[in-house]
């Protein structure tokens, strides 16, 4: 598995569209509603090169087949422990292009884009 930091994760999803351009990659946000609400990073596909899907940690079990497995994903979470568990258990599950963002969307906050408020 793939370790990102938030400032990698625009050039990984460009170099995964280089690879296929059918598959789309995705950041896939593991937190609560409550935390995509009190912030989150900026899902503009054309902009970041990536499609953002929010899918909680708790329901990915049930929702892991709605994803493509061949599609490249990057797990986000708020400090980078859960989004690691969505990831190996995407990978245990035969996903082979797999990501973790590491430090979350704190990280992405604090790193890369200080428009998204801290929690």
């Amino acid at each position: 598995m793939q370790q990102l930091q938030a400032g990698q994760v625009s050039d990984w999803a460009q170099k995964m569209t280089a690879a296929n351009p059918a598959l789309t990659p995705i950041v896939l946000d593991v937190r609560e509603a409550w935390e995509v609400q009190t912030a989150s990073v900026p899902g503009d596909e054309a902009i970041n090169g990536f499609k953002l899907v929010h899918m909680p940690m708790r329901t990915v079990p049930a929702r892991y087949p709605e994803i493509d497995r061949h599609q490249p994903v990057a797990c986000l979470c708020h400090h980078g422990a859960r989004s690691m568990q969505v990831a190996y258990f995407l990978e245990q599950n035969g996903f082979t292009q797999v990501a973790n963002v590491q430090g979350g969307i704190n990280a992405w906050a604090s790193q890369h884009d200080p428009r998204i408020p801290l929690y």
